[in-house]
């Protein structure tokens, strides 16, 4: 069976996920980390994708990316993906893959879940108990938004940007998002669309990727087929996944 295209649009976010091989781990040291960082900055400016967020899990990463036309997010990774393993199995004296077959990735609503998005990319340190609090973890571009830690790679996306006027007001905004924990609702939606490639937005958000795309950006609707008799349609039950 053949695999579905990813959806993929000029200018639209992405959330895009990577796993290691069978949960292994991706980075052995700090080294591994920076070429893995510098790796991206090459492929995004290379492939003209805007890195707006990412995290850098033991055996996985997060990153949110725009691209500038479709398919440079998938020419991004294969760069990056490309470069980085190679290196990485020289210096550990190790052959093979390293990721889980494809990355995943979904279609980002900008107004409605780009900042939840970004909030659950920079708090994934914290619900994998690595850390108590997203300033404590090195790997991840919550300092570079909260802190005022620069970091060259990163371009803040406008919704960041219309936080609040000046530099100082706009990390104290920033920061103040993180007050409120993540919804169990928001983190089902972003896992599940992620994992299965769907879009992540409101119903008018995905309508309009399928419009643009001519597919669809949504799981299908689930459920026994609908009885021919009147009086069993009330008892019809369908389920979204």
């Amino acid at each position: 069976m053949a695999r579905r295209p990813r959806l993929e649009l000029a200018g639209v976010p992405l959330h895009v996920i990577q796993r290691g091989n069978n949960r292994a781990l991706c980075f052995l040291a700090d080294g591994d980390r920076h070429m893995y960082l510098k790796f991206l900055g090459d492929a995004a400016a290379r492939h003209r994708c805007s890195v707006h967020a990412y995290v850098l899990m033991p055996n996985h990463v997060h990153l949110l990316v725009t691209p500038t036309e479709p398919g440079a997010v998938a020419a991004m990774m294969q760069d990056l993906g490309r470069r980085y393993v190679r290196l990485f199995n020289d210096i550990h004296e190790r052959t093979g893959t390293l990721w889980e077959g494809r990355y995943k990735a979904a279609m980002v609503d900008t107004e409605r879940y780009f900042l939840t998005c970004q909030r659950y990319i920079e708090l994934n340190p914290v619900r994998a108990r690595l850390v108590d609090h997203p300033a404590s973890f090195r790997w991840s571009t919550y300092r570079h938004y909260a802190l005022g830690a620069k970091n060259p790679l990163v371009i803040a996306h406008e919704l960041v940007l219309r936080l609040a006027t000046g530099e100082t007001a706009r990390r104290e905004a920033y920061t103040a998002l993180f007050d409120e924990p993540l919804g169990a609702e928001a983190l089902d939606k972003i896992r599940s669309c992620t994992n299965k490639g769907w879009a992540i937005g409101t119903e008018e958000f995905v309508r309009w990727i399928e419009t643009a795309l001519g597919r669809p950006a949504k799981a299908p609707r689930r459920g026994r087929p609908k009885k021919s008799m009147p009086e069993a349609k009330d008892a019809t039950t369908e389920m979204l996944i």
